[in-house]
């Protein structure tokens, strides 16, 4: 499970990132430090923050640290021990866990990151080196909370480390904690309430969930984590409009070349595609780029392949489908990650159906049909809308599909999720 978190932190750091802005405008560069290191750093400046440590813990840890990593200018004093710290660490990516676990597929992922990661050699320095012990990394936290049972920002750290681990009803439970202790700290309110989604049936951000976070943006309209996740909760429902003006929001307080606004735009883009008429945000426009250069990409598909799908319905599935679901289509990695190269949302009403991916269809730039050559090419009726595959979805999957093949691909689904 650990190197699990690890790897998935790796990849998804990028979708993690928009929500932490703020905090990486104000981060110090540590010169001379590895990267690791620093990580280690930040994370024994956490705990200290969380109140979980003694000044006795710290100065044995830091003295552990590379001499360069462990100054700190202006930092003053921080406390933990290296369990602690590594925990902490390893917190990082738990909210991109968490994007990806209720939106189906992360936009923000950058392929080129999950080879890096993938590719890592532990002999040289990485994290992946350090096997850490989550079970009992937690277990250290909650014995320092029942010491503590006041520490708001203790009870935020457990919350978190459940997250990282997959107990989300734990983190949900932790989360609570904190929530109860600092009703009023915005960013808290938000954490809980992605854990009250995580926790729930479906993953989705609707009932209390979305209550909390409504009332963070009538207090702070800006904030960003919340904006993201108004957006989610709309795209969820199908509100693609909804959804495209919460992101639409995001974008004016983002570099507009940077990583994370290209992100955003990308969601924004695939609201589109499933039927919203929103615009996006003009701020967002990077200005060194002009607009024939994507009108480029999409208007000349040609250019890569193009696979024409026939999607048809077994007779022995026909009282199972209700003409209100929805109907994806698209085709993935035969060895890659598992977000789609590209995609098709439909009615399941229009069954049979004749539709083509290509690469004007991929959710990244970097992600498309052409980078790859066998996909899997599947179809699947969802009665809630969700592109996340839930049980009781009728689909079918047709493996080592040759991307540059021009014969039509049958598919006709024959198969319940379980």
């Amino acid at each position: 499970m650990t190197m699990f978190v690890i790897l998935v932190g790796a990849m998804l750091v990028v979708a993690l990132a928009f929500p932490l802005v703020p905090l990486l405008r104000h981060r110090q560069a540590l010169p001379g430090a590895s990267d690791a290191d620093a990580r280690k750093l930040k994370a024994l400046n956490d705990a200290l923050s969380a109140g979980v440590i003694d000044d006795t813990e710290y100065q044995a840890k830091l003295a552990t640290l590379a001499p360069a990593a462990a100054v700190s200018p202006g930092s003053g004093g921080a406390r933990g021990s290296l369990l602690v710290s590594l925990l902490v660490a390893l917190l990082v990516p738990a909210g991109a866990i968490v994007l990806y676990s209720l939106n189906g597929d992360p936009r923000a992922l950058d392929p080129t990151r999950i080879a890096a990661s993938a590719d890592q050699d532990p002999a040289s320095g990485g994290d992946a080196a350090q096997p850490v012990d989550m079970d009992q990394a937690i277990a250290g936290l909650v014995a320092k909370l029942e010491a503590n049972p006041d520490n708001a920002n203790g009870w935020a750290l457990l919350g978190r480390a459940y997250q990282a681990t997959g107990k989300f009803a734990e983190s949900r439970d932790a989360l609570k904690r904190a929530y109860e202790l600092e009703p009023d700290n915005n960013d808290l309110t938000v954490e809980y309430a992605q854990a009250l989604a995580l926790s729930g049936e479906g993953r989705r951000i609707a009932g209390e969930s979305r209550e909390l976070i409504e009332r963070v943006l009538k207090a702070d309209p800006g904030h960003q984590r919340a904006l993201w996740l108004i957006g989610i909760s709309d795209y969820q429902a199908g509100d693609y409009n909804a959804a495209i003006t919460a992101w639409n929001q995001l974008l004016p307080g983002l570099p507009p070349e940077s990583d994370i606004a290209k992100s955003v735009r990308e969601q924004i883009a695939d609201a589109q595609r499933l039927g919203g008429t929103v615009a996006i945000a003009e701020v967002a426009a990077p200005p060194t780029a002009p607009a024939p250069s994507s009108n480029k990409e999409t208007a000349s598909p040609a250019a890569g392949p193009a696979l024409t799908v026939k999607v048809s319905l077994d007779p022995s599935l026909s009282g199972r489908l209700d003409p209100a679901a929805t109907l994806f289509v698209f085709a993935r990695a035969e060895n890659g990650p598992p977000m789609p190269l590209a995609i098709q949302r439909l009615s399941a009403a229009k069954l049979p159906v004749t539709v083509t991916l290509d690469d004007s269809m991929g959710m990244l730039p970097s992600m498309k049909l052409s980078m790859f050559p066998k996909v899997i090419v599947g179809a699947r009726i969802s009665r809630s809308g969700n592109a996340l595959a839930q049980s009781g979805d009728l689909q079918v999957l047709a493996n080592g599909i040759d991307v540059a093949r021009k014969q039509p691909i049958d598919l006709v689904i024959d198969s319940v999720v379980p």
